[in-house]
């Protein structure tokens, strides 16, 4: 439909984002199942596949307390500096929550959300209605003296204040197409002299004032789209700006969402509201979205805003890996360490008659202290690591009785905090070269367990959630070092089971019993899932189970194994869980084992 408008609209399009859009908060994955990545894959992904161009993304700037402050009073802006009341926001335990940094993604998303508005009102474009992505905001929770779901402040409504204090009288609409209604934005734009604001929501809060508000629980993309379709008509004709809040969390699946949308309904839904609005400025914004597809759903209003397509994200791809794939091929062997020279080396003769001391050691033989410092903060965990609250770090390369040991520490007044640990060293597995890791610990001393997110067997600390980078990691170490693969052995159920995508037991037969497992505890939450084969309390054949911590491998090329076997000993395998466990969440967040994770 009309080509040439989206191509118009394509070249318009701007996109809002900043790495410190990821909250510093590792235990909200856990929680509730948020990809705190999730702006990063959206831009990462966005640039990669060419949908849009590095020169339409926009750096965000604070938002000033005075702009927070035309919506929210002095008061209730004093509160939410605090670790009690931002910790209760996010459904995290205040006790080592990084308020500045926590604040800091807060207000660049507000500020990013203010400067779109801006943008969109003062576009070279005014017949085709420009519009801005930004991939942090609608915080429509947040109302004008109140807080919650994950909302702090209302950037909505702060955009709308600075738009009236410019002098701009239009009608301002909002589309709240999150899974919840828009019950903080309908609070603060209680006394604006124009707007409208249409809603459809899985879950029904009562009736909201002001809002043209559909309730659907539990609807399919037909059903969905039907809503739409009638919402859109009703919609006024004479808007002048308009908020969409394109939630991610009508997807199916989504633990608090209630919808059940898939990802090509979710682009349809995009693509309907962008052809709505094809003459009126708009101001996209993610909302909610707990689910590990909400990224693909975010993404995919990029692409529907910047090329108008329908064409599926490829379900196997991982924007993590791409990323860290570009980032590796901008290292060069000399900022990794020492290059080697082919010819006779003075000076190791010099080492071997004990006239100098021996060179800096070297992990693997090529990565040097200061090179593995150069790549952390390169493939961005430092800079994480510092939101968090840590720095001046420091890498040691100590010896070890078996392998090759790294450590990362950080340093402040209290004195050395151990980060990161890892013992890896080369070894042939099914016959090929693998970088296998003996031992991973990623640690968050500022940090403690708490009910949210118990201690896990193996733990002695909380992590830093940082999992994923460091199989990342190790993979463009392997790849760099022409191995073959990275492998482990899984000391409980929940290590295996994060690696279930992409690691493999060596041993068929082992394979098929990890399979059945997971088949078997299906609906259980993951944390008394491994707590239960940890207590030996999973019955197999009538005998309580006991974990078997065999080598896991990600194979960098695609490796034969026998699918037979696996299949056989999958399905000659049932497992039963014992007391004490059960198949009902903690509550409406739990990650229940079976559900598909990426990584």
């Amino acid at each position: 439909m009309h080509r040439w408008r989206r191509f118009w609209h394509g070249l318009a399009l701007e996109v809002f984002y900043d790495p410190a859009y990821r909250l510093p908060l590792p235990g909200l994955e856990r929680a509730v199942g948020f990809e705190p990545r999730r702006a990063d894959l959206v831009a990462w992904y966005l640039v990669e596949s060419a949908a849009v161009l590095p020169s339409a993304f926009r750096k965000p700037r604070l938002a000033s307390w005075e702009e927070l402050g035309r919506v929210h009073t002095a008061e209730f802006l004093d509160s939410i500096s605090r670790p009690e009341e931002l910790g209760r926001i996010f459904s995290v335990e205040p006790n080592a929550l990084p308020v500045d940094e926590v604040m800091r993604s807060i207000r660049l998303a507000v500020g990013a959300t203010i400067d779109a508005t801006k943008s969109c009102l003062s576009g070279e474009l005014p017949r085709l209605g420009r519009r801005s992505l930004n991939l942090l905001g609608g915080f429509h929770h947040a109302g004008r003296a109140r807080a919650g779901g994950f909302c702090a402040v209302n950037d909505i409504a702060c955009a709308i204040a600075m738009a009236r204090a410019q002098g701009f009288t239009g009608r301002v609409g909002v589309l709240d197409l999150d899974a919840h209604p828009p019950d903080g934005t309908a609070d603060c734009l209680e006394q604006d002299p124009s707007h409208w604001i249409g809603s459809i929501s899985g879950s029904d809060w009562g009736p909201l004032p002001g809002v043209d508000e559909t309730v659907i629980p539990n609807a399919d993309d037909a059903a969905y789209l039907a809503a739409l379709d009638a919402l859109l008509a009703r919609m006024p004709t004479d808007l002048q700006l308009c908020f969409v809040v394109a939630g991610g969390d009508v997807l199916a699946g989504d633990p608090l969402g209630k919808l059940a949308l898939t990802l090509d309904g979710v682009r349809q839904r995009d693509l309907k509201v962008s052809d709505a609005l094809l003459r009126v400025p708009s101001v996209w914004l993610p909302a909610g979205g707990y689910g590990p597809k909400a990224w693909r759903a975010l993404a995919g209003t990029g692409l529907a805003l910047s090329v108008s397509s329908r064409k599926p994200i490829p379900p196997r791809y991982d924007p993590l890996g791409q990323h860290f794939a570009t980032v590796a091929a901008s290292l060069s062997r000399a900022e990794l360490g020492p290059v080697p020279d082919t010819k006779l080396d003075l000076d190791d003769v010099a080492i071997d008659l004990g006239l100098r001391s021996a060179r800096p050691r070297l992990l693997l033989d090529f990565y040097s202290r200061t090179g593995l410092e150069h790549a952390l903060f390169r493939y961005g965990v430092l800079p994480q690591l510092e939101r968090l609250g840590y720095q001046n770090f420091r890498i040691e390369l100590p010896e070890v009785a078996v392998g090759e040991s790294a450590r990362l520490f950080a340093k402040d007044a209290e004195g050395d905090h151990l980060l990161v640990e890892t013992v890896v060293e080369k070894q042939l597995i099914d016959h090929e070269p693998i970088l296998y890791v003996h031992w991973l610990t990623l640690r968050h001393p500022k940090a403690r367990f708490t009910d949210a997110r118990p201690k896990l067997p193996g733990q002695e600390m909380p992590g830093l959630g940082l999992a994923r980078e460091f199989t990342e990691l190790f993979t463009r170490m392997a790849l760099r070092l022409k191995l073959k693969g990275v492998a482990y052995r899984p000391a409980s159920f929940h290590t295996a089971y994060a690696g279930k995508d992409d690691l493999r037991f060596v041993d068929p037969e082992r394979q098929g019993r990890f399979e059945a497992l997971i088949r078997d505890l299906s609906g259980v939450p993951l944390i008394e899932a491994t707590q239960a084969v940890a207590d030996a309390r999973v019955m197999l054949d009538g005998k309580p189970y006991l974990w078997e911590p065999d080598v896991m491998v990600r194979w960098l090329e695609p490796h034969w194994q026998d699918a037979e076997a696996v299949k056989a000993a999958r399905e000659k395998t049932k497992f039963v869980i014992g007391p004490h466990a059960h198949a009902e969440a903690p509550g409406p967040t739990a990650v229940r084992v079976g559900e598909p994770r990426e990584g």
